[in-house]
């Protein structure tokens, strides 16, 4: 009896499930994890081609996604039919010019493609005035990238332009204590935040104290208590609040990789830069909305693939209008030096999850043993 209480208990412990995977880089991402496709975005490829007027099956949850990120207004949320009616077609006609594709109203071909790339779950309209295209800069730059011209605002802030103030310039941060991070992936929040601290008069320390902190972040599943679910592997993969809330939430369900190694990289499709995410969700926190510049940090999507982690001049200036430059900038953006730990170990060398189930075998392998001793004392 008590050897079956002993093995019950160590494979618990080996099959309990993990929070989330983080990898060192993506050649370490196993082949069954590199093809995972989203079952629900990627539906989304069979309304291709659809316009207003059509009736389609499922039409009805590219509405939900729209609704998600703003452009159709909540009180709309009873009505939602398969018709591609007025409503739908409002809806894509700003979500193509928040990302300067050309104004159709219909879900053609490259429309599709942007919507289901994996992004931020940030919204990228609030109260029916978009933010990508509500930014404070009078100047406008144009776009010679694709068929027809388009005047591109720069950065956006959150309406009442939120930010904090100004005797919280030294701001803390903590990671939940549920999520037993290694120092390998501290460090990648650690880098993020210095790119923001190089070029602004704000710094950022670790803390211990995860229910002090101005800032705090955690990695969580599905629904997770703040009224904006995740959806498993990519589809949205973080999101952040503005200021003072300091929550920066990620989804566990994602692949993460730790270090861009980006020449193996770019065939992985289901692994995401564990870096360039935090970048981005850093300038949430701070008081920055999304840009329609597909270059900046802010840029609401990123492919799998990419590493996109250097602050662009939208993201500079955007910053520093909130809280000035740093004394010490000099105009250029940089990727950090590289940190002791990786000069000293030569980098990482093996996959972890953040809920310590590497140990976990090691413990149960422990009790296993345990429990075989005792089945042989009298």
């Amino acid at each position: 009896m008590r050897f079956c209480v002993f093995g019950f208990l160590s494979l618990f412990l080996i099959v309990s499930p993990a929070s989330a995977w983080f990898f060192p880089n993506s050649t370490a991402v196993p082949p069954s994890l590199r093809n995972t496709t989203r079952v629900f975005w990627d539906a989304f490829s069979n309304f291709t081609g659809c316009h207003h007027g059509q009736n389609v099956d499922g039409l009805y949850r590219i509405k939900k996604y729209f609704q998600r990120f703003g452009y159709i207004p909540e009180t709309f949320s009873g009505n939602f039919t398969d018709d591609f009616d007025d409503i739908l077609k409002a809806a894509v006609e700003l979500y193509q010019t928040n990302f300067n594709l050309n104004v159709t109203g219909e879900l053609d071909a490259l429309t599709i493609q942007h919507i289901v790339i994996p992004r931020c779950g940030n919204p990228d309209v609030v109260n029916g005035t978009s933010l990508m295209h509500g930014g404070r800069r009078k100047t406008f730059e144009v776009n010679f990238s694709r068929t027809h011209l388009h005047a591109v605002k720069r950065y956006t802030l959150f309406p009442g332009e939120p930010r904090w103030p100004r005797n919280r310039r030294d701001l803390t941060y903590a990671f939940d204590p549920k999520n037993p991070l290694t120092e390998e992936v501290k460090s990648v929040f650690s880098r993020a935040f210095g790119r923001w601290s190089d070029v602004t008069a704000l710094n950022f320390t670790l803390s211990e104290s995860f229910s002090t902190s101005d800032i705090t972040i955690g990695f969580y599943t599905g629904d997770h208590g703040d009224g904006e679910p995740f959806d498993g592997v990519l589809g949205t993969l973080a999101h952040a609040f503005s200021p003072p809330s300091g929550k920066f939430h990620l989804d566990a369900d994602e692949n993460w990789v730790v270090s861009g190694d980006l020449d193996s990289f770019l065939s992985v499709t289901a692994a995401v830069d564990l870096e360039s995410v935090a970048v981005h969700e850093i300038g949430h926190l701070l008081g920055l909305g999304h840009s329609s510049v597909e270059e900046s940090i802010m840029y609401p999507t990123i492919t799998t693939g990419k590493r996109k982690v250097d602050l662009t001049n939208d993201d500079v200036e955007g910053i520093q209008y909130l809280y000035g430059a740093n004394p010490n900038f000099n105009g250029t953006t940089s990727p950090p030096s590289t940190t002791k730990h990786q000069r000293d170990t030569g980098g990482f060398s093996a996959a972890w999850r953040i809920d310590g189930s590497s140990r976990s075998t090691i413990v149960s392998l422990l009790l296993s043993t345990v429990g075989l001793v005792l089945w042989f004392l009298p």
